[in-house]
């Protein structure tokens, strides 16, 4: 017997409030950050259009279903790749160093894009298919292919990671870290593989975290590693031994947000200075000026998100859109939960932005993209509305 459930509409109003409401956020945020006088840019004009640009790259990807998103799978990810190679290879005056990093292009109109934000979406896609065709190829699971599927995922994360550690960004190569062992975790692997591969590794991170804290002396003599290098550890742990150099902003930024106390001081009434207020520490501001409730319903919006993802991954019928979901979810969750986390001194400070809040026109593309992929599985789930009971 078949019996056919009302279909529901094509666009997902749902998600379409949640970005309008962290839209009027990231505007309302923005906008008060910049009026400290120490930026030049409207930054909350361009955050504006960016939002516009990120519209318009949410209509293009809802009309791919998920065949069109396979075909194109292996081609994005070519490009990507060729994207952070060519940052390697470029110029400064085509590629500039910023803060480190020569992790952005320039270009004539656009300004500086970082390809990294956009690959973040592209490996998604691609570890989407590997992972469904490996499941329709290999219809009886065995150790013998799931390994073979986890070497898939770890080489096709592997070459965009090492490009990005290359130009060096910590930060990013974190986030697709973190997509990567959502898809292993989704992607049916056994854990008598998994279980003594992720065992070592946080011992390995506990030894490395153990001779960062206690010898240092240590790591710099057997592996070169410098011990103004190890800054940013010691200034998260101690940032109030090190507030006139690199834990200059995790303690302005703790006495911004405890500032704000319950209900903040109000929209503009802003009392403490804070560098990049704007993009890494947006977060603080909403803190300052809107307390403990403001960020609570920041918060609120961004569970429901990652809620409405989750549920749109649990319906769909299609299993190459679940592990799509599972990939966007994984990154939004780093994002936010790194960003906060560093914000109020429960994480080292890598430089993540707030996913939509932020300013940066690549960060807002590359979330789009992804929240193009999410529309696009609503667009399309009329197709997987029929089901079979007996």
């Amino acid at each position: 017997m078949t019996s056919n459930r009302t279909t529901p509409p094509k666009l997902d109003y749902t998600l379409v409030l949640i970005l309008f409401l962290l839209f009027l956020a990231s505007c309302v945020s923005i906008y008060s950050a910049q009026t400290t006088g120490q930026y030049g840019d409207n930054f909350f004009l361009k955050q504006i259009v960016w939002y516009i640009v990120g519209i318009g790259i949410i209509a293009l990807v809802i009309t791919l279903d998920s065949d069109q998103l396979k075909k194109i799978a292996w081609y994005v990810y070519g490009f990507g790749l060729l994207m952070l190679g060519f940052l390697i290879v470029a110029p400064e005056s085509i590629a500039p160093v910023i803060n480190g990093a020569k992790a952005w292009i320039r270009f004539p109109v656009m300004g500086q894009i970082q390809p990294a934000e956009l690959v973040k979406v592209f490996i998604i896609i691609t570890l989407a298919k590997v992972i469904d065709d490996h499941h329709h190829k290999h219809l009886v699971k065995t150790v013998k292919t799931d390994f073979t599927l986890l070497m898939k995922i770890l080489v096709l994360t592997g070459l965009p990671l090492i490009l990005i550690m290359m130009q060096p960004d910590l930060g990013t190569g974190l986030v697709f870290i973190s997509i990567m062992l959502g898809m292993i975790f989704i992607s049916g692997i056994s854990w008598k593989i998994l279980a003594p591969i992720f065992g070592t590794g946080v011992a390995l991170a506990s030894t490395i975290f153990y001779f960062v804290i206690w010898h240092p002396e240590l790591l710099e003599k057997y592996l070169g590693v410098k011990t103004y290098q190890l800054g940013r550890i010691y200034s998260w742990l101690d940032p109030y031994n090190y507030q006139s150099s690199t834990g200059f902003q995790l303690t302005r930024s703790l006495l911004a947000i405890g500032s704000g106390e319950t209900t903040g001081k109000g929209f503009g009434t802003r009392e403490v200075y804070l560098p990049e207020s704007h993009s890494d520490f947006i977060f603080s501001i909403i803190g300052e000026e809107f307390g403990f409730v403001g960020a609570s319903i920041l918060i609120s919006l961004f569970f429901l998100l990652i809620y409405h993802i989750t549920k749109v991954g649990m319906e769909t019928k299609n299993s190459f859109y679940t592990y799509i979901c599972v990939g966007v979810i994984s990154m939004i969750t780093f994002h936010v939960f790194q960003n906060i986390g560093m914000t109020i001194g429960v994480l080292p400070i890598t430089g993540i932005p707030l996913p939509f809040i932020s300013y940066g026109g690549s960060s807002l593309m590359g979330n789009m993209l992804a929240m193009g992929l999410i529309f696009s599985i609503r667009y399309h789930y009329k197709k997987y509305m029929f089901s079979s009971t007996s």
